[in-house]
């Protein structure tokens, strides 16, 4: 394999490489790249077996087809220190040498036929979703899955689709994210599960139109530049219906901004914030054991004739307010140890308020 290749290309590459490899154990062919030099086609893989990325490029000069792996993070370290000119990457007895000008450096290599299968997607069902409702409605529940979880299924997001919707959902136990679309493409019901990291790199790589396929234990995004594909969490995901109250007692139009402010004055303080509903006015307070404290109060009608008082983590509330991008939002309140609702359109956060 001899190949030239621009510095930029190579290195935007390899950035978007870097998290599908292993990081611990670089004895892993999994810490390696794979590289394949065919047909004017520069072909690029990683993977760490749960996730994996690849992605082809017809800018570069082939002068020598081949296939070769490389450790991902040396290789990148390299590239990032090298001008901003074309680089050569050359295979010769299991050593990828690269160059450019007076510069060289040189890699091993594993043998590229144990680098692991990537899964195919050919005659999978296919999933049927616009990619930009797709990452908007991850990246709205992305805060509120948990993480190390030993219910393994809470450390990913649910797709659940029925005959006429499709909700994303996702729960650390204290807080329940959901995004509902209609289910306009007649995709067939379905239920699966995504890791995070998984979700987290579908947020960095997709905004052009994607094609989504998914059998009992992967899920395979493609689209014009990268495909991509993730383990899916076997497990049973709560029955997330339960957990939405049905109705509420008080309901509130609340300004986004005015909340988002009052809430980060009490943050210096402490997280953990109580909130004081008056007939005129919200007061907004920190719960610390020490002697520190925080107070602050806004003007606006509530429903409530008798004050009526809430504790939360104010984390909680932030992670809503800072996804959604109308200037106001609904809350909808029970009784003050009861769960309680946050909603903008078709996104809706529950929240189990601290029981002080």
């Amino acid at each position: 394999m001899k190949v030239i290749i621009d510095k930029n290309i190579l290195e935007n590459i390899l950035i978007h490489a870097i998290p599908f490899l292993e990081k611990k154990d670089t004895s892993q062919i999994t810490s390696h790249i794979y590289l394949e030099a065919k047909e004017n086609i520069l072909t690029l893989k990683a993977t760490d077996y749960d996730i994996g990325f690849l992605v082809q490029n017809e800018n570069v000069q082939i002068l020598e087809e081949g296939k070769s792996t490389a450790n991902g993070k040396k290789l990148l370290d390299i590239v990032k220190i090298l001008k901003n000119a074309p680089i050569e990457l050359e295979l010769h007895n299991d050593t990828l040498y690269i160059k450019q000008g007076s510069s060289k450096f040189k890699l091993p290599t594993f043998s590229p036929e144990q680098f692991p299968e990537f899964p195919s997607y050919e005659n999978k069902p296919n999933l049927t979703i616009n990619s930009h409702e797709l990452i908007d409605a991850l990246k709205k529940i992305t805060p509120a899955i948990d993480n190390n979880n030993p219910k393994y299924e809470l450390n990913g997001a649910l797709i659940d689709i029925k005959e006429q919707s499709i909700h994303f959902v996702s729960t650390d136990t204290r807080r329940l994210a959901i995004v509902t679309l209609s289910n306009s493409q007649n995709n067939e019901e379905l239920s699966i599960i995504i890791p995070k990291k998984a979700i987290l790199e579908i947020q960095k790589l997709f905004f052009d139109d994607i094609h989504m396929y998914y059998d009992e234990t992967h899920l395979i995004i493609v689209s014009s530049q990268y495909t991509f594909f993730t383990k899916l969490i076997n497990g049973k995901f709560p029955e997330y219906g339960r957990i939405i109250p049905k109705e509420t007692k008080y309901n509130l139009l609340l300004p986004k901004k005015e909340i988002i402010d009052a809430l980060k004055q009490i943050t210096i303080i402490s997280t953990d914030v109580k909130l004081t509903f008056m007939q005129d006015s919200i007061l907004f307070e920190s719960l610390s054991d020490d002697n520190n404290e925080a107070k602050t109060e806004l003007s606006i009608t509530t429903p409530f004739g008798e004050p009526f008082t809430l504790a939360v983590n104010s984390r909680y509330i932030l992670d809503f307010l800072n996804n959604i991008d109308t200037p106001e939002f609904s809350m909808g309140l029970n009784d003050s140890n009861h769960p309680f609702i946050l909603q903008e359109e078709n996104f809706k956060t529950v929240i189990m308020p601290i029981v002080i």
